[in-house]
């Protein structure tokens, strides 16, 4: 089969396409034939090489994929945690550790999501890896409904899934995005206020709208450039929730400011977790958020589709910070 590789770590140019082995499933696994495979920024550190596979997972990347199922591996029971056993020809969308930009993938059952027939594969591998971060970041800072959520970055690949998910969810949704077209779109896709962090004083921005509380939790991709910011932002007893550093790893933490709140910082990350937590994720996704996603409440906004070939060029594009949402490759 044909897959996407990263021969030596560098720019975007250095993807191209090359012969690897199929891969055969184990139990619990499913062979799915990729029909598209989302690119997150994650696969541009590992292109970069600061963000390896883990041990078990292919070299190349790719977190998340949809395709048609080709074959199941021996049952052991893991094979069909949705209810129904899976069966080839069935539509799958799926979280992977890595080694999606390929023809053909390995996924344990346990992270696969059945396809609505309305939804493309296209718009299904955008969903994996984007709504398993939602719900394990809302689930890690304790978020209800009627809470007030600020999206850091809402018309990223995550933050794009964000908003619509935490509104379905009952939750007030705040978010930033950069120039008023994007603001647009990000309010379209249900913030209840979006804010140009461009062009306005952000903090006095998002107290004037919480008529000065503050919000209740922080969804960040910023890391340390957001930090000071993203802590002003927050009411009592709120949570930042990091899941990001495309500002920086490292800055200054003012305790004083956390221990008047009574804040808590939170971070987290998802590719590193254990089987068993990535189980638990998506066992959650698939009560909670996929049925969302089935009845249309919830729908990714896919900004290009490009094919294996030009990989380099979807990691250009994604490198230059224009995307609204998404971008898929496709065999």
């Amino acid at each position: 089969m044909r897959a996407v590789v990263v021969p030596a770590p560098g720019p975007a140019g250095v993807l191209r396409v090359e012969e690897v082995p199929d891969p055969v499933p184990g139990p619990g696994e499913l062979l799915v034939a990729v029909r598209a495979a989302g690119v997150n920024r994650a696969d541009l550190l590992q292109r970069a090489g600061h963000y390896p596979s883990p041990p078990g997972a292919p070299p190349w990347p790719g977190l998340e994929v949809a395709g048609r199922v080709l074959a199941v591996g021996p049952d052991d029971g893991a094979a069909r945690p949705a209810g129904e056993p899976w069966r080839p020809g069935d539509r799958v969308a799926a979280l992977l550790a890595g080694g999606g930009y390929a023809e053909q993938v390995v996924v344990p059952a346990a992270l696969a999501l059945r396809v609505p027939d309305d939804l493309p594969d296209t718009a299904a591998a955008a969903l994996p890896e984007a709504l398993a971060t939602v719900v394990s970041n809302l689930r890690a800072a304790h978020a209800v409904a009627c809470e007030t959520l600020l999206v850091r970055g809402g018309s990223g690949g995550v933050g794009s899934v964000a908003v619509p998910l935490a509104r379905a969810f009952g939750m007030r949704v705040l978010a930033t995005a950069g120039g008023p077209d994007r603001v647009a779109r990000v309010e379209a896709l249900g913030a209840h206020v979006a804010f140009d962090h461009r062009a306005e004083d952000l903090v006095a921005q998002v107290l004037a709208a919480t008529e000065g509380r503050g919000v209740d939790v922080v969804l960040d991709v910023l890391g340390a450039g957001g930090l000071a910011d993203n802590l002003a932002m927050l009411a009592d007893d709120g949570r930042l929730v990091v899941i990001g550093l495309q500002r920086g790893r490292r800055a200054e933490l003012d305790l004083g400011v956390l221990l008047a709140r009574r804040a808590s910082v939170i971070g987290t990350t998802l590719r590193s977790r254990p089987a068993a937590q990535k189980a638990a994720i998506m066992a959650d996704v698939r009560e909670h958020a996929w049925p969302l996603v089935v009845d249309g409440s919830v729908r990714p906004v896919v900004h290009a589709v490009y094919p294996f070939a030009q990989a380099g060029e979807a990691h250009r594009e994604l490198e230059s910070g224009a995307v609204l949402g998404k971008v898929v490759l496709v065999p």
